[in-house]
């Protein structure tokens, strides 16, 4: 956006009236001071059906492992008929080589689980260190503020996602067991590996069900936060204001300062024209000064220039100092768009700089 209509916005936004209403949409200041403060969205329920489909995931994963794991252990510690003497010693062993067993294949899950957590945090809100959320806040101690918080809207929808969670669950649950009811009777006459595989096979397909509705609650609930956070974070016009005025600076005072840098930048100006070999002009619209000097100078350099006013301004100055004016429309305007002040002639316009020069030189001998 360019900086005429920036600030054409920015005079529109102030000459609004300010109804105090957060009506308007957070500025990125207001976003980088929220995430400061730890003011960030989130879905715990999308992280919780993640962390859960991880799991059973890495349960599913580790299953083979873990019956084969159990299977030996039993036989070696329970089975084997030619134990005979249960030692302190011997149940010790036994004591450690249950608790390593458990801590693998729990410690497989739970790893799972972690990195779940851990990536699923860091998608929905990034890197962030705060303390600010951790600071005791006496409003929080404040009994009608709890109250507000306990009958407020967020925690209504909190209310009908766990109810909706408990009814799905248990929908899910007992279409799923009724679905197997058959087959559990039979479990008396099954081998212990084939009755795992069917509680596995069970097990499964409830988690699957149960993850996939939970997930579909995570997404629509990550929607809902994110337009509360939205919402927190409107700002009314007032605000935008402030936060202009913080930033950007007054309009007013950077007004009145632009005034001041043009003026001084003027008079520095105008105090180069004496200076100046010759004034070129258009003859009224555009002036422009040149200086040269052959001894330090690689070409003729422009030390003022102006439209209009400022032309006129110049050209009075150029009469009272005795600078030589010469009219020159084509080279004036060429010489006032195509350089700023301290730049030095192109050499595409030697020639006719030249040729200014050598004319005013020669005007100035014959004065002389």
């Amino acid at each position: 956006m360019h900086e005429k209509e920036r600030l054409l916005i920015n005079l529109q936004l102030f000459a609004e009236d300010d109804t105090g209403e957060k009506t308007e949409k957070a500025t990125p200041r207001r976003y980088e001071e929220a995430r400061k403060k730890g003011q960030v969205f989130k879905s715990t329920d999308l992280n919780a059906a993640v962390i859960m489909l991880a799991g059973f995931a890495a349960f599913y994963v580790t299953f083979p492992y873990t019956v084969s794991t159990l299977r030996a252990f039993t036989v070696t510690y329970l089975l084997d008929r030619t134990v005979v003497d249960f030692s302190t010693e011997y149940i010790m062993t036994m004591l450690y080589e249950s608790l390593y067993i458990m801590a693998v294949l729990a410690g497989a899950i739970m790893l799972a689980c972690l990195v779940a957590a851990l990536l699923i945090t860091y998608l929905q809100v990034g890197v962030i260190f705060s303390a600010d959320p951790l600071t005791p806040k006496i409003e929080r101690l404040n009994p009608v503020e709890g109250f507000k918080r306990i009958f407020s809207k967020r925690a209504l929808v909190e209310l009908v996602k766990s109810l909706a969670k408990i009814v799905i669950t248990g929908y899910i649950v007992y279409t799923v067991l009724k679905k197997h009811f058959y087959i559990f009777p039979r479990f008396v006459d099954m081998e212990l590996g084939l009755t795992l595989e069917v509680f596995l096979a069970i097990i499964l397909e409830l988690a699957l069900k149960v993850g996939v509705i939970f997930l579909v609650i995570g997404v629509l609930d990550y929607i809902y936060q994110w337009y509360e956070h939205e919402k927190s974070l409107k700002m009314s016009k007032y605000d935008v204001k402030q936060e202009y005025k913080q930033v950007e600076g007054d309009p007013m005072i950077k007004s009145r300062q632009r005034q001041i840098q043009r003026e001084v930048a003027m008079r520095r100006m105008m105090a180069e024209v004496p200076t100046a070999d010759v004034v070129i002009t258009n003859p009224t619209h555009f002036a422009v000064a040149l200086k040269y000097d052959y001894g330090t100078m690689d070409a003729p350099l422009v030390i003022a220039k102006g439209q209009d006013y400022m032309a006129l301004k110049i050209r009075e100055v150029a009469r009272e100092h005795q600078i030589f004016i010469m009219e020159n429309p084509l080279l004036a305007r060429t010489l006032y768009y195509g350089l700023e002040i301290g730049q030095l002639v192109p050499e595409e316009l030697y020639q006719a700089v030249a040729e200014v020069l050598a004319f005013v030189y020669q005007q100035q001998k014959r004065v002389l």
